[in-house]
């Protein structure tokens, strides 16, 4: 239940300080992709003892294109207009994106998942809204927002193919890896052909970092993550989707040794526990 979701959120928290350390300055794409890469490794085998229906391995392909790959591309390539601190502020409006798909897909309107995802979206902007600068460049937000997008209806969409049938979340996560490495993989291959050197001032510990990060923060915790997402109710799935953002300033104070407003993040994370409390399904109606 919500243990996959903290679980992924805590994986998540710990690897913002290994990135800004090791791969800061590197090509962003080169980087998801060997990222997804290893990733899909790790579940392939999966998918040869666990073998998909055709159908369902496509689907699973083409979501983790979208959930994933594009994502990923999208989410990076908004580094180049707006600085990191800002990119998190504006993932606070994943939440919103969750349960407004959702709600649409099922034709419903619930209000309490809503208020829930709004409450998550004021919790995490408690910990990121600090000194705003003059201003950002649009292109930077809308690329961020077309990522968020990808990722929540991902999420739902992940629901639905995981309750039409009996498959296991590792052989559709290693479908959705496989979907989402080659479609960064191709980008690469995009941007080679156009004279970027994406490996330009990698080293050996840059090759341990993606080991690291590609094993357990892209491939075991978007398996959790997924994993979750399918015992829970959209509501708290919303609101856990801004957990990653106080735990992510508590680990870079506690382990990195990082400055952050720590008043600000307390407030915040209890703020987020408050809206996962509102998100619960209520007793006699479905979540």
């Amino acid at each position: 239940t919500m243990t996959y979701l903290l679980a992924a959120s805590l994986l998540w928290a710990f690897s913002f300080g290994l990135i800004k350390g090791q791969l800061s300055g590197l090509d962003p794409v080169a980087v998801s992709c060997v990222r997804l890469l290893l990733a899909f490794a790790v579940f392939a085998p999966v998918l040869v003892r666990r073998p998909l229906a055709s159908r369902t391995a496509v689907r699973a392909l083409l979501l983790g294109v979208l959930q994933f790959g594009l994502m990923y591309v999208l989410y990076i390539t908004s580094y180049r207009w707006l600085p990191a601190w800002m990119v998190a502020l504006f993932t606070i409006f994943t939440p919103l994106y969750v349960v407004l798909f959702s709600d649409a897909l099922e034709r419903r309107f619930r209000p309490w998942h809503l208020a829930a995802a709004l409450l998550a979206v004021g919790g995490a902007a408690v910990v990121v809204v600090g000194a705003m600068p003059a201003g950002a460049d649009w292109r930077g937000i809308v690329l961020l927002q077309g990522a968020n997008l990808c990722f929540a209806v991902g999420q739902v969409l992940f629901v639905g193919l995981k309750n039409e049938g009996d498959a296991a979340e590792a052989s559709l996560l290693g479908w959705m890896y496989l979907g989402a490495a080659g479609f960064t993989l191709l980008v690469v291959v995009v941007r080679l052909a156009g004279g970027i050197q994406p490996l330009a001032g990698w080293h050996r510990w840059t090759w341990w970092a993606l080991l690291y990060l590609g094993v357990l923060p892209t491939g075991l915790g978007f398996y959790l993550w997924n994993k979750g997402a399918a015992r829970v109710g959209a509501g708290v799935l919303a609101v856990a989707n801004n957990l990653k953002i106080p735990l992510a300033v508590l680990v870079s104070w506690l382990v990195f040794r990082e400055e952050a407003a720590y008043g600000r993040v307390l407030v915040g994370l209890a703020v987020i526990v408050g809206a996962l409390f509102l998100a619960r399904p209520r007793r006699g109606a479905k979540s």
